[in-house]
């Protein structure tokens, strides 16, 4: 989302306004059709001259208002293992970012155990257990093409042993269409109830920033199998698609929680709405 106004104030830089052609780099911006048009309606309601800035302002604004105040930071319960259960389509990110959280947690002074619950592509368990050992972190697996709830089951029965503070679960990619893939993840719900009725705490869907609207989509679809607390959004660096959090939030009332910026392990942050608006600019 990196120079977003600054885009609009290159284009929009003449006396009068083409407001369709506003709204339409509103849209591509991912801000969803709903916002886009709310805020030229708001924009042609003053009546008046607008200048650049005030395009910006009036955005930003309408930003503003949707982004919570403060977005809840994931916490440890103290007397048991906090669940997370991370979920997505192929190739958004997904592992990479399951085990970035672990590190971001690690650092934080919490303990806790990964599952490789992805256990269909095996370059992912692979790829999970090359970062468990960087980042100094025990990985529970099962068998290839074994079932992805056993290993959740089996993880979670590691943190009890070793009381962890957390639980981090790395699903497949699977297709928000492919009914079959995601009663798999209500199934993997269901088998940590059997541990603790409150699992999982956390559902976290990793979304790709450069796939742009089709991310809130994906995003209402998971939250229909398996109700979503957050938002992972890789590939902020640079991509210029950073609105569809807004989207997200605003239609699904879902907040980002974490964002990936970078290709580097240490480049994965709580999502701070200020921030957000600041590298907006």
């Amino acid at each position: 989302m990196a120079g977003f106004f600054k885009k609009l104030i290159q284009r929009f830089t003449k006396a009068d306004i083409d407001w369709d052609d506003l709204e339409a780099q509103l849209i591509a911006g991912d801000l969803g059709a709903k916002l886009s048009v709310q805020i030229v309606d708001d924009l042609k309601e003053q009546a008046r001259k607008l200048h650049d800035q005030d395009i910006v302002e009036v955005t930003k604004k309408h930003i503003r208002k949707i982004l919570p105040a403060t977005v809840a930071p994931v916490k440890p319960f103290g007397d048991k293992p906090k669940v997370l259960l991370i979920v997505g389509v192929n190739g958004t990110g997904k592992t990479t970012s399951t085990a970035k959280l672990a590190n971001l947690l690690k650092k934080q002074g919490h303990s806790l155990v990964l599952a490789a619950a992805d256990t269909f592509r095996a370059a992912a368990v692979e790829q999970l257990e090359v970062w468990a050992k960087r980042v100094d972190v025990p990985i529970i697996k099962g068998p290839p093409n074994g079932d992805p709830s056993a290993v959740c089951f089996d993880a979670y029965s590691s943190a009890i042993a070793r009381k962890a503070d957390f639980l981090i679960c790395d699903t497949a990619g699977r297709l928000h269409t492919r009914h079959n893939l995601m009663e798999e993840l209500r199934k993997v719900q269901r088998t940590l109830g059997k541990k603790d009725p409150t699992a999982p705490h956390e559902v976290l869907l990793v979304v790709d920033a450069t796939t742009g609207g089709n991310a809130l989509q994906q995003a209402k679809e998971f939250n229909k199998t398996v109700p979503l607390t957050g938002v992972i959004v890789t590939k902020l660096d640079g991509s210029g698609k950073g609105g569809v959090l807004v989207a997200i939030q605003q239609e699904l009332g879902i907040p980002a929680r974490f964002v990936g910026t970078g290709e580097h392990m240490d480049d994965f942050e709580p999502f701070v709405p200020e921030t957000f608006l600041d590298q907006m600019l």
